[in-house]
């Protein structure tokens, strides 16, 4: 692959939310993960790790898990004057990626400790500089920075077999309740929920141009 098949490549996979009822090969899924394991991660911890759901009563269970948390949401006082543009959540409705995706990845981010971190967390309660050093550590963690990069690279080797994909993270309200439900282990962290399946829709997004997104500090 060339560098105009890979741009090709980019451009032209799109966030899917509506998926064909056709099952997706256990083996791409596997093939893909195998991929996606290559991506950039800090100190190569690799510290992603991925649970394949086919079954789809699983699925549904996680809906409902998102389902409930959504209710108990918009039952807040504080959500009364809250609208679509104020990020009010809503219900899953039928045909949701959750219910028409015949395949679902969950990756997570295994936590570790590091002793840098613990250092300056601990002198963080007396000196201001060591604040400042580890509140810009924790605007995002290393770990799910690398996570993050092996996700993008799973939707683009997916998107390269024909198949769509989806980056959630609004159901993290329910973080906590998923990882009970699939028995996630108490060292791991959700990142992100990946629908999977053969789109059904052909969606198009344009991009910012370069020149909104990029400076060029000389």
């Amino acid at each position: 692959m060339d560098t105009k098949e890979l741009n090709t490549l980019i451009k032209t996979r799109r966030s899917i939310r509506v998926f064909q009822d056709k099952p997706v090969p256990e083996s791409l899924l596997m093939q893909a993960i195998e991929t996606a394991a290559w991506a950039p991660n800090g100190g190569n911890a690799q510290n992603w790790r991925f649970f394949i759901i086919l079954d789809k009563k699983i699925i549904n269970s996680i809906e409902d898990v998102i389902r409930t948390g959504l209710k108990t949401i918009q039952s807040w006082p504080e959500m009364a004057n809250a609208g679509p543009a104020g990020g009010r959540p809503r219900n899953p409705q039928p045909g949701s990626p959750l219910t028409t995706a015949p395949a679902l990845i969950i990756v997570c981010a295994v936590r570790s400790a590091n002793p840098m971190v613990n250092a300056m967390t601990k002198r963080a309660e007396t000196d201001p500089m060591a604040k400042e050093m580890i509140d810009g550590l924790r605007v995002i963690s290393g770990g799910v920075q690398s996570t993050s990069a092996a996700v993008a690279y799973l939707m683009l080797v997916l998107h390269q077999m024909g198949l769509g994909t989806l980056w959630m993270t609004g159901p993290l309200h329910a973080k906590a309740d998923i990882e009970k439900l699939l028995k996630i282990p108490d060292d791991m962290d959700i990142v992100t929920l990946v629908p999977v399946g053969y789109p059904a829709e052909s969606p198009t997004r344009d991009r910012k141009p370069v020149s909104e997104v990029c400076q060029v500090i000389k």
